[in-house]
């Protein structure tokens, strides 16, 4: 999923706690919360100082407040207070590291701060640390029913993909869901994943009640309304925005809910005028071939990807989707010859990918993918995951068949599988070293093996298939480019959804106009 970055907490607080005090947003209300909590100071002494640097931070002095407070600290170690004030002085600084230190010193004197808790979190929340968890849960055992804190720990619990726990806070975050778009998104895209579709469809409804204007919630309500199964729904939200020169986007999703609807003829209409506005966009030609696939018209579909190659040659996706009709037309060798092509132009995404989770090499720094990967394996040698990582990115290197780094990147990767027999991906580059080498049953035979560990491996079957070809072994060859262009065609599926979440997820920001 694409994540949405949740607003400042500086705003949150704002709006939960209606700061009443001009200068300095965070400070103020902090300051508010030291003044009003039970007085920590133990003498007359610690009062003044207190009142000092309150009034520093009060002028927006935070200079002059930072030493002040670093010098009552040393004075009187003990007083939560002043710490406090020290961290909210270095924090008004951008001192986060050192302001942090001082709130959860000031917790370590006084753990129910509500001041310290706050400033604590803030920092946390705004690098997007799960350690601010611990401490918006302990502020919600001292105020159960803020609206604020509940809303941090939703938005964080979204982050880390907790859709249960983001459901729970946001429910009871009020009002302050209306005022920022991007909660309400994170908020319903987690009901759909909850399969809580009526509350998805009821809180889209409401948002594009509170904002006409803005296209963006009038296409999340048809989405979620078209994931929900309500296709006649989604078109009469979509309705006021067909009417006048509709973005790309806009026909697409239409498109999509007028075939389900069962109307396909618009569905198809909606589309080409869809291409005809973004005719680079290729998820519009793909959709369409979808179409065509659907009611069995594989030759259009062809046609379709044929004029998207025109304007865009480079792209796998387009050659892969055309294989896939040329499996369902017995046309194998045009098929076999589209995922060949597809796999040159991207061998890292087109049929499967083995490189998985590894960052650097998909950057292309190779060499410091490499030396990083060796780093590690010299600490675990044993590592099967590792010798993978280096069987790969050595393969990625395009070393000569028979090469010192050919040799390495074979031996790495039979001990990756010796040491863990199931990891498909290290048999992936197997194959792909041994038919490189001329070896071809020694391909086959690792083929097969991953199959057998992961039947939805494509990189293995399209391996099989280039493998069986070459030593001549032709009788399997039309099943498995039928058994690849279904896992494709699974594969598009997910896609679609996850395009769809995409869709309800998009941040955009009201645009004022009812329609674009």
């Amino acid at each position: 999923m694409r994540g949405l970055v949740p607003p400042p907490v500086r705003r949150w607080i704002m709006l939960a706690m209606s700061v009443r005090a001009a200068p300095g947003p965070l400070c103020m209300v902090l300051i508010a919360f030291c003044l009003a909590a039970t007085p920590f100071a133990h003498t007359q002494a610690d009062k003044v100082e207190v009142g000092a640097i309150v009034t520093a931070l009060q002028s927006r002095d935070y200079a002059k407040a930072t030493q002040m407070a670093r010098a009552a600290v040393q004075r009187f170690p003990r007083n939560s207070q002043l710490w406090t004030l020290l961290g909210i002085a270095l924090s008004d600084q951008k001192s986060e590291k050192e302001a942090l230190a001082a709130f959860r010193h000031a917790l370590s004197i006084a753990p129910d701060s509500l001041a310290a808790l706050e400033g604590a979190a803030q920092i946390e929340y705004q690098a997007g640390s799960a350690d601010a968890m611990p401490h918006l849960r302990h502020i919600l055992q001292l105020r159960p029913d803020d609206p604020t804190t509940h809303a941090m720990l939703a938005a964080l619990a979204y982050r880390q993909k907790d859709c249960a726990t983001a459901v729970e806070h946001f429910g009871r975050s009020g009002t302050l869901l209306e005022s920022e778009p991007s909660a309400v998104q994170q908020y319903g895209v987690c009901l759909l994943h909850l399969k809580q579709t009526e509350k998805a469809i009821g809180l889209f409804r409401h948002d594009l009640e509170l904002h006409r204007a803005d296209s963006a919630a009038r296409r999340r309500l048809a989405a979620v309304q078209l994931e929900a199964g309500r296709a006649k729904d989604s078109l009469a939200t979509l309705a006021p925005m067909l009417e006048n020169q509709p973005e790309a986007s806009t026909l697409q999703l239409a498109s999509a809910a007028y075939e389900a609807a069962g109307d396909t003829p618009h569905a198809v209409s909606t589309l080409r005028q869809a291409i005809v506005r973004d005719p680079r966009n290729v998820d519009l030609y793909v959709d369409f071939a979808n179409i065509s696939m659907d009611h069995q018209s594989f030759q259009v579909g062809v046609d379709v990807i044929n004029s998207g190659l025109g304007l865009l040659p480079a792209s796998a996706r387009l050659y892969l989707t055309r294989g896939v009709l040329y499996v369902q037309m017995s046309e194998y060798d045009k098929a076999e010859a589209d995922f060949q092509k597809a796999n040159q132009l991207d061998p890292q995404q087109s049929i499967g990918s083995a490189a998985q989770g590894l960052k650097a090499a998909q950057t292309n720094d190779l060499s410091q993918a490499l030396a990083t990967v060796q780093a590690k394996l010299a600490k675990n040698p044993d590592d099967a995951f590792l010798l993978y990582l280096q069987a790969n990115i050595l393969t990625q290197r395009g070393p000569e068949p028979g090469s010192a780094e050919a040799q390495q990147a074979i031996q790495s990767a039979l001990k990756a599988v010796a040491l863990q027999p199931n990891l498909s991906a290290a048999r992936d580059v197997l194959a792909k070293l041994y038919l490189q080498a001329g070896q071809t049953q020694q391909a086959v035979a690792q083929c097969r093996q991953a199959l057998r560990d992961n039947p939805k491996d494509q990189t293995a079957l399209y391996h099989l298939i280039q493998a069986l070809r070459k030593s001549g072994s032709q009788k399997e060859i039309p099943d498995l480019l039928k058994q690849l262009a279904q896992l494709r065609e699974d594969e598009r599926k997910q896609e679609a959804e996850h395009n769809r979440y995409k869709l309800i997820e998009e941040n955009d920001a009201p645009t004022g106009n009812a329609s674009q």
